[in-house]
């Protein structure tokens, strides 16, 4: 059975949020060193696929190639998946212990925190891109056909629709659950969360998202780096973090129910229905993850 060890697209659409071309900006352009070193055991042959790489939307953002390396080589096919993220599988052979995934790049940014557009429009599901629709439906996560249904339009329904909307959704989340490494479990649902008020960033982003579509606004799930730019550190080591993104207006805008606050230097690595779409890793056979660190530090803000 597939295991992940942690924790699309529309071609109508733009996949730029607003604020990522550093060269949009006003001449000030923020450079982000990321990265990561993730070992797994495993202790028979078996496939591995991956989506570890900065989504194509950023690649014209990398000041230097990704140095993403597998330890021991091994042949990689690379991917495209039906999102557009970019996506590897390798075939690990009989002998072999562990594998090794390392990166290093550094990326630009705009420096500038997540754009808010309070005017951008809530769209009837009549008038929506076709390719938005699939992130209406229920997903394996997200059980928008629930007693969610009900909860959302009994407590938003009197919302300002479009941002106002999602703002008010994501201050919901963000009040409802609290945040609990030691809790977190890779079964749970947005249902599950709702009941239990607990979570990690991928809970807090399955239930606003689940909620989201609810109420009618398409929602996809994202995965990728954020460090503790421009905020006070905190005291959780550095991980890959979850946030999501609603179509409104003419574009896919960035929210997230965890943080509820604007943050700077958000690197999307993938995107997808929800998490079960971009799994990290995923190793078809028994597996034990052995190491994990993730580094995202701002190197330079010129």
């Amino acid at each position: 059975m597939p295991t992940d060890t942690r924790a699309a697209n529309g071609d109508d659409v733009p996949d730029r949020p607003l604020n990522v071309t550093a060269a949009t900006t006003n001449g000030r352009t923020m450079l982000i060193r990321i990265g990561f070193d993730i070992e797994l055991t495993i202790n028979a042959p078996m496939a591995l696929i991956y989506l570890l790489h900065v989504h194509p939307s950023r690649q014209d953002d990398l000041q230097t190639p990704e140095n993403f390396r597998v330890s021991p080589p091994v042949e990689v096919d690379d991917y495209i998946d039906y999102f557009g993220n970019h996506c590897g599988r390798i075939n690990v052979p009989a002998g072999v212990q562990s594998v090794r995934f390392t990166n290093d790049a550094v990326v630009a940014d705009s420096g500038l925190p997540d754009p808010v557009v309070w005017d951008a429009w809530q769209h009837d599901p009549c008038e929506l891109p076709v390719s938005t629709l699939q992130f209406l439906l229920a997903s394996r996560y997200c059980e928008v056909d629930s007693e969610l249904m009900q909860f959302a339009w009994d407590t938003f329904g009197n919302a300002p629709m479009g941002w106002g909307r999602v703002q008010a959704i994501c201050d919901f989340v963000h009040g409802h659950l609290r945040f609990d490494y030691q809790r977190a479990r890779p079964t749970r649902t947005a249902l599950d969360a709702f009941r239990e008020r607990t979570g990690v960033c991928r809970d807090f982003t399955h239930l606003a998202i689940t909620l989201c579509r609810c109420m009618n606004i398409p929602a996809r799930y994202c995965t990728g780096y954020l460090g503790d730019i421009g905020i006070p550190p905190v005291p959780y080591p550095m991980d890959f973090s979850a946030w999501f993104e609603v179509f409104l207006g003419d574009r896919w805008h960035t929210f997230d129910a965890r943080h509820n606050t604007p943050r700077i230097g958000r690197i999307v690595m993938a995107r997808g229905r929800d998490a079960s779409d971009v799994p990290i890793t995923m190793a078809f056979g028994q597996n034990t993850l052995t190491r994990f660190e993730v580094t995202t530090v701002e190197v330079a803000h010129a």
